[in-house]
């Protein structure tokens, strides 16, 4: 773990600004892709029962590259390796706009599994403002980072529209072409960042059994925690365009909206989040995150007007802001600098893992269960997981006199 001296006095909120703003303008292809991932997948899939498939192979891209990207991030450090997820970006943009263009749904899918590798090297920003100021900081610096994230919930829908008709006979190439550009601008932000390293060596320091840090509840609380925020606003995001245009009869612009404002709802608090873990801490911002989602599928199970759809998607990006933000910073203040990569690269796979898992079943509970269903599902999963944060408090203030 780098530590503020090692890259300057004022480097780091340099660093910070330059990561939220690639944050901006790459993370826009993740916006881009929830948006009409599926839409776009339902107009070149052989079958419409297969249009989130594009959509899963973002996140399985996403889940795949999640593990590895992290220990590249150490090895290659950490500007190179943000600027090869830049540049992947851009290679996932051409290849889905070349794939609408011909009508080759297998193609697609591969360049939305793409553009999840490169979400991969993104998600690693993060730990680097994290890494790079000191403990009281930590929640702070996460935040502002992931702050950018409200521009991309701008950017990504506004591209989806702006460049839908771009091209004519192939809806949504376009937008794709817009966000290869965007990546760009993203790869030019990079170069200018100075980044500390990934891991602070040492010569007294041994690094823990890998089954020790797994099992410390210092780790796996946040880890768990973690997996349901991003899990559970995966299920249901992925399916809610679907449920409004496809099962509700509402309109593609309706949706695309809906979609706008729950990623503008996942970032926008970022501004505050910090300063509402530095106040209640990172365990309890976690828990009111988690708390929200429940009040999503709530709203979710009590109508399915446009207002009912809009109400808990803006819950779902709020939940997912404060228990995702909240157990990152849990997880960043439980592991030693030795123990960083191991434990970053343990947490990005449990998380993505699952991710993936909650796209997959989401998009076939939908066609054959039905809205209602994952709605249903998500209640106890967030309860357990509430629970387990409440497991966690009682253990810290139970070992915490014997420390």
């Amino acid at each position: 773990m780098a530590t503020t001296s090692e890259i300057g006095a004022a480097a780091p909120m340099k660093n910070i600004a330059l990561l939220s703003a690639s944050q901006a303008i790459v993370g826009s292809q993740q916006a881009l892709i929830m948006s009409v991932g599926a839409l776009v997948g339902v107009t070149l899939a052989p079958d419409p029962s297969l249009a989130t498939v594009p959509t899963t192979a973002m996140v399985l891209g996403l889940a795949i590259s999640a593990g590895p990207s992290a220990f590249l991030v150490h090895r290659l450090g950490r500007k190179r390796a943000f600027i090869l997820g830049a540049l992947i970006s851009i290679l996932a943009g051409l290849l889905a706009a070349m794939a609408i263009i011909v009508s080759s749904f297998p193609l697609f899918c591969v360049a939305l599994a793409t553009g999840g590798t490169a979400a991969a090297f993104g998600q690693q920003y993060r730990f680097a403002a994290a890494d790079s100021v000191p403990a009281e900081m930590k929640g702070k610096a996460i935040s502002w980072v992931l702050a950018g994230g409200v521009v991309a919930g701008i950017l990504g829908p506004t591209m989806s529209r702006w460049g839908r008709e771009w091209l004519p006979g192939a809806e949504y190439a376009g937008s794709f072409l817009a966000m290869a550009g965007l990546a760009l601008i993203g790869v030019a932000i990079l170069t200018q960042t100075n980044l500390a390293r990934a891991t602070l060596k040492t010569n007294t320091a041994t690094p823990r059994r890998f089954r020790d840090i797994a099992g410390s509840p210092d780790v796996f609380v946040p880890v768990i925690s973690g997996m349901a925020s991003y899990g559970l606003m995966t299920f249901v995001m992925v399916a809610a365009p679907l449920a409004m245009v496809v099962v509700c009869g509402h309109s593609k612009d309706a949706a695309t909206t809906a979609i706008q404002w729950h990623i503008i709802s996942m970032f926008a608090p970022s501004f505050f989040t910090g300063a509402i873990i530095a106040r209640i801490g990172a365990r309890a911002t976690t828990g009111i995150g988690l708390t929200l989602i429940l009040g999503c599928s709530l709203i979710a199970l009590n109508g399915t007007s446009l207002w009912h759809f809009d109400l808990a998607l803006i819950l779902l990006g709020l939940g997912w802001n404060f228990g995702f933000i909240g157990s990152t910073t849990l997880l960043a203040a439980g592991y030693r600098p030795e123990d960083a990569a191991r434990v970053q690269a343990l947490n990005e796979q449990l998380v993505f893992g699952v991710m993936a898992i909650a796209s997959i079943s989401s998009g076939l509970l939908l066609q054959n269960l039905g809205w209602q269903s994952i709605n249903v599902l998500a209640i106890p999963i967030a309860t357990g997981a509430i629970a387990l944060l409440a497991w966690g408090d009682w253990h810290g203030r139970k070992v915490e006199p014997a420390e």
